[in-house]
């Protein structure tokens, strides 16, 4: 994993923030976020810094050479990265428990620890989680006679969808952004099909993946699926009015509410009617926090201080509405229901019903995300689909094998991290 050296620069990079005349414990925040998600950031910490003298929290952006700094913010794929660097970080639970402020992990959704926890520790906090959703342009749907108060729930219906989308003058029926996430990950688990073995190893090569791809491949032939980029190159493209139907993250709601020129729409992740047991839940991804080892007891103190200030229910709420992001708790999501707005909730409803869907205890779910190499493996292959290159069994096999080789290695523990 790079080593991680402090920087403070937060000043030039989020505009100068005049430091309090009182002495205070500075906190660096070390994050990698877009522009977008830096003004959200800077948001929270600044209602943290105005709400107590003792401690100043910095969002200072972190190279690849950077030393852990007190608060580090990972995104999905770093988890795997974070934990393999044990001695650079300390159990969150430790530091909460040492500064005498409470934190309730036990009520925190299964699928937000699971990933985060080494034996019964929580070593990071999930923050900013996501699930994927289906968004969908109302407009585009009244143009091509398709009524916006019924979006697709299957990937036959997204197909009937995007055919007529077409039919209607659409350049861009359907896109994806993360699609190894997406259309692996969490398709696998949506349609209830294994993505793992017992044994700990990735199979996410069977039908049910065979199947999706090959769908997919149909579709990107007949311009019914448009391929923009690995990441979240899709997203600018939908809110930009240019498609008609998108799948990502949950959390991007908020942003496409606000800012983009679609008349949104919002419905679960789409499943394959014909799998048996479908549609089964989804799984969610996103940040996590965590706290870097060697610090003085006064900046655990204030990071412990600025934990307890994020998972407060009234911030839970605040970020549910202004991120779009999910509840951390079963108390926090009750408490959003009941606080945020019909618009807002909205995304929230369909977000969560997917995650608290049922799942087969035999469908192993594989958290490729989480690794970037593993993510990247998935995405090269996936790409060998759309330019004819592979068939979708020969891409998916490859993936499977060059995906094992990588993780072959990884201690028992830190290949759980990915089971999970």
């Amino acid at each position: 994993m790079p080593h991680f050296r402090r920087t403070l620069v937060a000043a030039t990079l989020l505009g100068s923030v005049a430091a309090p005349a009182f002495a205070v414990t500075e906190i660096p925040l070390s994050h990698q976020l877009d522009e977008a998600r830096i003004a959200r950031l800077q948001e929270v910490v600044d209602r943290f810094n105005n709400s107590q003298k003792d401690y100043h929290v910095v969002p200072v952006r972190r190279s690849e050479q950077d030393a852990p700094a007190v608060l580090n913010l990972a995104v999905s794929e770093d988890i795997s990265l974070f934990s393999a660097n044990r001695g650079g970080f300390r159990p969150i639970a430790d530091v909460m428990k040492e500064a005498k402020e409470r934190m309730d992990t036990s009520s925190f959704l299964a699928d937000y620890r699971g990933p985060l926890t080494e034996g019964n520790k929580l070593m990071a906090l999930p923050v900013a989680f996501a699930t994927p959703v289906l968004y969908y342009n109302k407009a585009a749907f009244k143009k091509a006679g398709l009524n916006p108060d019924q979006p697709p729930k299957t990937w036959w219906e997204v197909q009937n969808a995007a055919g007529k989308l077409v039919d209607a003058g659409s350049s861009c029926a359907y896109t994806t952004s993360w699609p190894a996430w997406v259309l692996i990950e969490n398709a696998s688990a949506r349609n209830g099909a294994p993505a793992a073995t017992a044994s700990g190893t990735f199979a996410f090569n069977g039908l049910a993946q065979v199947k999706q791809i090959a769908l997919l491949t149909t579709w990107y032939k007949s311009k019914y699926f448009t391929y923009f980029g690995r990441r979240n190159e899709a997203d600018a493209k939908f809110a930009a009015g240019e498609c008609g139907m998108l799948t990502s993250g949950s959390d991007i709601y908020a942003t496409l509410k606000s800012d983009s020129k679609v008349d949104l729409g919002v419905a679960p992740m789409p499943y394959f009617d014909d799998a048996y047991g479908a549609p089964q839940r989804t799984l969610a991804g996103g940040g996590s926090l965590w706290i870097g080892a060697g610090k003085k007891a006064a900046e655990y103190k204030g990071a412990a201080k600025f934990v307890s200030f994020i998972t407060a229910p009234d911030m839970q709420i605040e970020l549910a509405k202004a991120g779009g992001f999910l509840p951390l708790s079963d108390t926090a999501w009750k408490a959003a229901r009941s606080k945020l707005l019909k618009d807002d909730l909205v995304n929230q409803e369909v977000a969560h019903a997917t995650l608290a869907g049922r799942a087969d205890k035999d469908a192993i779910p594989a958290r490729i995300s989480f690794h970037p190499q593993v993510r990247l493996i998935v995405e090269e292959e996936l790409e060998a689909v759309w330019k004819e290159l592979k068939t979708p069994k020969e891409a998916l096999d490859t993936a499977v094998a060059r995906a094992n080789a990588v993780v072959r290695g990884l201690p028992k523990g830190k290949l759980a991290l990915l089971l999970k």
